[in-house]
């Protein structure tokens, strides 16, 4: 995909838009690739028209971009880390498209075991055990760890029914800076509005997206029942105990909830 000039105003690429890029004035998420993502995370991917996958700025160990952390279905307490391990080829500054899976045919082999220990005995489990074969072969294919993260998101938005498109940032034009990348991967793509986790809004530069004419939309989850461990543990154990489906309706009525004409704070 050719990178689109960033000075071009918004609203005059309609004429030549990119037939790659999503339909203008959409609603766009912005986020790492995660391993098996957390719920909230889940929720906010699905809440949008498209995805952006930020594939281009640093790895982070401490993050999820090559970990999630599981919860038995019968004691969400009962938790482990999965994880691939990852090797830096370009030290701390490496970009995340760029790590690398240490040992692929062992972490396939992991991560398969452990899955089946936390989610086999769930009546959802056949759905899901075929959904992982394309992201259990990646292991086999590529040495990016941020490949199979990607796709391990990819398969859940596919299992929740999602319709939206998935873009990475790597191959669209963007400025350096938190707020400034955000704003102008939005901006390049057409976005009407940003959706922003609660983390995002602590730093977000709103500004950068209003003076293009971006609303910046919080979004915000619900707090009570299977929620209240939303934000640490990953959506499989939601998805192996609700089905597919109910999850999929559960999500809907998140999105629903979120008001696009609440001002960013």
């Amino acid at each position: 995909m050719p990178r689109t000039n960033l000075s071009s105003p918004t609203a005059s690429t309609a004429v030549s838009w990119d037939p790659d890029l999503p339909a203008p004035g959409g609603l766009c998420s912005i986020h790492q690739p995660n391993l098996f993502p957390r719920l909230t995370t889940l929720a906010k991917l699905f809440a949008a028209d498209y995805w952006i996958v930020l594939d281009d700025v640093q790895f982070t160990r401490r993050d999820y971009q090559h970990r999630a952390r599981l919860a038995a279905l019968g004691d969400p307490l009962q938790r482990q880390w999965l994880s691939i391990p990852t090797c830096l080829p370009g030290g701390r500054r490496t970009a995340i498209r760029n790590a690398l899976i240490v040992d692929p045919m062992r972490s396939r082999r992991r991560t398969m075991q452990i899955l089946w220990q936390y989610f086999g005995s769930s009546p959802h489990w056949p759905a899901l055990d075929q959904a992982l074969v394309p992201v259990l072969d990646l292991f086999t294919t590529t040495d990016k760890t941020a490949d199979v993260t990607e796709a391990s998101t990819r398969i859940l938005l596919d299992l929740l029914g999602w319709k939206g498109q998935v873009l990475r940032s790597s191959r669209l034009a963007a400025r350096p800076g938190r707020s400034q990348r955000l704003a102008d991967l939005a901006a390049v793509t057409g976005a009407r509005s940003y959706l922003c986790g609660t983390g995002g809004m602590k730093y977000l530069e709103a500004d950068l997206f209003t003076s293009r004419g971006i609303t910046v939309t919080p979004f915000r989850t619900p707090t009570a029942g299977g929620w209240d461990s939303g934000r640490a543990i990953s959506a499989l154990r939601a998805l192996m105990l609700l089905g597919p489906p109910a999850l999929a309706d559960a999500l809907r009525a998140v999105a629903a909830d979120q008001d696009e004409s609440r001002p960013a704070v």
